[in-house]
């Protein structure tokens, strides 16, 4: 057996088997191992994107993962809701966090650029920093080097806007900020990114460790607490924290301090990650919102349960969604309370039930809590759902099991026949926890209907409450058949 691949969470004698099964049914065994390797990854790592005002950065971040997605406007303040991308570079995934979304704020443009830098940062395995080549550095520049140095992380200097060969010698005098080779790019004309990419592959490391931020393995278990603002995230913390009375760990008085609070619930420590926000001193319209979600986004990566916040007194938004699909997409385990219970009349609890129902159907299988922050209602119910929620984000079936299980769905519900065909699922295995990652082998494209009732089927009778669940799904090759198309699905 081929040791350079990752069996993922099977044993070398369940992997063994299972590759003899694959090769029976006629599947490329470089692909299976391919399959099981990329499904057993995990988290993948994370790259910040920092730099001052106007310097490129959103525009870089477009040409990393190759679309339009991250806003690109000239004037600072653009708001956006998305802040981590996924991106590709010579076969290696990794995110890319973007921190171009806001520019300025009433604190001045150097306390705006070094909150946005600190919070990425924190997060990142490596960082790209963008400095405008025709500006060479400034001040704000000198002051984001500080923070680097001190964070420790791998850096890539990125010197943008060099368009041709005048602007190398532009590039070459930002050697003086003493973090190694700056590389000459335009983000607008592509010009150097291939190079600057090869230089962020060395710096990213091929997988994080899986401690979820700084904390050691074994340690306190790390939840984050997010929601939109003004949704009681500080009053909870407040509440559980004073009334176990233990020391929380506040750092020093600025409005971008990001505190981690150990608090004892249920007789257990935990680590809450803070995603307040940003305290109530300066009026922040445009900005705030941008803010949040690169908290948020911080906050869920050192994370590995979610608890989100819905406020029950308001309509359940479309930020609550996107709060929502932001702890899925990472992958946490998420619990749902729903706070200002206590404040509800009859009949907006009828109309708060029915908005559950359709609004909430993305996470109907994460467990729930009602909850007051304000008089501490049900806060002995979160430990409970916290720990089903973790219980499911580390189970595994056994990959024999999984394969009786798949053969009786596949016996009683059949795909359905599309163009004379009926696919069908060969065998599968579960490759990864942390969440339940399961790689399936099939005979033919499976509809994304089918798949959605695998996944329901998967947790009526596994359980898995209160994680997602990622399924991939590969395709036999039939002989002969071109290898260079994708069949990846």
């Amino acid at each position: 057996m081929n040791d350079q691949h990752d069996h993922g969470a099977l044993g070398d004698a369940e992997y063994a088997e299972f590759m003899e099964l694959a090769a029976e049914e006629g599947f490329d065994i470089e692909d299976v191992e391919g399959a099981i390797g990329e499904a057993a990854a995990g988290p993948l790592p994370v790259l910040a994107v920092v730099g001052r005002p106007n310097v490129g950065k959103s525009t870089l971040v477009n040409r990393i993962i190759g679309r339009r997605e991250a806003v690109v406007e000239d004037k600072p303040g653009v708001t956006r809701d998305r802040v981590s991308y996924d991106a590709e570079w010579a076969g290696r995934r990794f995110k890319v966090m973007d921190t171009g979304g806001w520019e300025q704020d009433v604190l001045g443009i150097d306390a705006s650029v070094a909150a946005q830098a600190e919070y990425a940062i924190e997060t990142a395995d490596a960082v790209v920093f963008v400095v405008d080549a025709k500006v060479g550095a400034t001040d704000t520049d000198e002051a984001v080097v500080k923070l680097l140095r001190k964070a420790g992380k791998p850096v890539v200097l990125c010197a943008n806007k060099v368009d041709g060969q005048s602007g190398e010698a532009d590039a070459t005098a930002l050697w003086s900020l003493g973090l190694g080779m700056p590389h000459p790019v335009s983000s607008l004309h592509g010009r150097g990114t291939g190079d600057m990419l090869d230089a962020v592959l060395e710096a990213l490391p091929e997988a994080p460790p899986q401690t979820f931020g700084s904390a050691a393995p074994g340690g306190p278990r790390r939840i984050a607490l997010i929601g939109r603002p003004n949704v009681g995230k500080s009053s909870l913390l407040n509440k559980v924290a004073k009334e176990d009375r233990v020391v929380v760990n506040e750092m020093a008085g600025t409005t971008r301090d990001p505190v981690d609070e150990l608090i004892v619930l249920g007789g257990i420590t935990w680590k809450f990650v803070d995603t307040a926000g940003i305290r109530k001193k300066v009026h922040l319209q445009q900005g705030a919102d941008y803010y949040a979600s690169l908290r948020t986004a911080a906050a869920v990566e050192k994370a590995e349960v979610a608890v989100i916040l819905i406020d029950t007194t308001e309509n359940i938004s479309v930020q609550d969604q996107r709060i929502i699909t932001m702890a899925v997409e990472a992958g946490r385990a998420i619990v749902i309370a729903y706070n200002k219970w206590d404040e509800l009349d009859e009949e907006r609890r009828y109309y708060l039930e029915r908005e559950i129902e359709t609004e909430m159907q993305q996470v109907s299988w994460a467990p729930r809590v009602n909850v007051s922050a304000l008089t501490g209602r049900h806060m002995d119910k979160l430990v409970p759902a916290i720990e089903t929620a973790l219980e499911g984000w580390e189970t595994r079936v056994p990959t024999g099991r999984l394969n009786a299980f798949l053969g009786e769905i596949v016996a009683a519900h059949p795909h359905p026949v599309r163009g004379g065909k009926q696919p069908r699922i060969l065998f599968g295995t579960q490759a990864g926890t942390k969440p339940p990652r399961f790689v399936l082998f099939a005979s033919g494209f499976l509809e994304h209907g089918y798949r959605r009732f695998i996944e329901r089927r998967l947790r009526e009778e596994f359980g898995f409450e209160g994680t997602p669940i990622h399924l991939s799904v590969r395709v036999r090759e039939k002989r002969g058949f071109n290898k260079s198309k994708s069949n990846k699905q």
